[in-house]
């Protein structure tokens, strides 16, 4: 995947995830972008671009993920930096795209947090964004630049099928995630059994009622995040009632908040699958977790990107 000499394509990283930047560096077999990204005396974000930009294509590596907000703020003044510095074209790659939760109104007075942050990408300057797993897939219609959106499906399905797991269900943790089951679950060649739930207050899930068989089966929730793991440890819980021999999670992105560690390693899930679209501490570290690495796809939609190449088979 290495590209030619005297490439004008340029990697840049924030703080978010620089490990996760190296990695698709490598890939590419281009070394990372020399630049600074940290704070002035008062708190706010200082970026300092060591290198010159004039008329490459950039490419700013950065989840917005924790710390969120500064994340978030990195992003937009290293966009900033380069478009102002005279480069050819500017891509946000932004492997975990937070608020995207907050993607329409459910009551009076809230704000649609994802398509705010959607025009403050494009108003900071990014030609284009590429991202992995929406929590909603129509948060694609809120740019007006191209938008390329990955898959962490094919990458946790494979993981899942080189266990060689026997009598496996796909669950889908909602009725709103039977889609991404169903790709999952094609995948495998497996069945599928939706969990039924109700939220009685935010961060609280109920399970109701299961649709389909889990009896005997060794299950595997599939989801896009798992934050505080409540519903994911309550699911599994609820899969082990209606009488899975065992249960598995895969989720794209691991934001593991609050009490989400202390739940996944006191829960009967056998093991959690996780991406690397966001860094895990050491604090949240546990052997139950373990991590599928994305640098390669999103280092391949980089090159054709670059290359002006079809993206599309790269989601097949």
């Amino acid at each position: 995947m290495k590209l030619e000499e005297n490439s004008k394509l340029c990697i840049l990283t924030g703080n978010a995830h620089p490990d996760f930047a190296k990695g698709i560096a490598e890939y590419l077999g281009i070394d990372l972008m020399d630049a600074f990204v940290g704070h002035f005396n008062n708190g706010e974000t200082q970026v300092m671009v060591n290198e010159s930009v004039r008329g490459k294509d950039v490419f700013i590596i950065q989840s917005i993920s924790g710390p969120v907000n500064d994340s978030l703020m990195e992003l937009l003044v290293l966009i900033d930096a380069c478009k102002r510095a005279s480069s050819r074209s500017v891509t946000a790659v932004v492997p975990y795209y937070a608020y995207a939760r907050q993607d329409r109104k459910t009551r009076g007075r809230e704000p649609i947090s994802a398509k705010l942050i959607a025009n403050l990408l494009t108003t900071a300057g990014a030609d284009r964004v590429v991202t992995m797993d929406l929590h909603a897939g129509q948060i694609q219609g809120f740019f007006d630049i191209p938008l390329d959106h990955l898959s962490g499906v094919p990458h946790l399905a494979k993981y899942i099928k080189e266990k060689q797991l026997s009598d496996l269900v796909v669950v889908s943790p909602d009725l709103g995630g039977v889609t991404r089951a169903r790709q999952f679950a094609d995948r495998l060649h497996a069945p599928i059994a939706i969990i039924e739930k109700r939220r009685p207050k935010p961060g609280v899930a109920e399970v109701m009622n299961l649709i389909g068989d889990v009896e005997g089966k060794t299950a595997v929730i599939v989801d896009d995040i798992v934050d505080t793991a409540g519903s994911l440890v309550e699911g599994a819980k609820a899969l082990s009632k209606f009488g899975a021999k065992e249960v598995y999670a895969c989720c794209t992105h691991g934001v593991l908040s609050g009490p989400a560690i202390e739940r996944i390693n006191g829960s009967v899930m056998k093991e959690l699958i996780i991406t690397d679209t966001i860094p895990l501490s050491e604090e949240k570290q546990s052997p139950k977790i373990n991590i599928v690495s994305v640098a390669e796809p999103f280092a391949a939609i980089i090159r054709n990107i670059y290359k002006e190449e079809p993206v599309s088979k790269l989601f097949e």
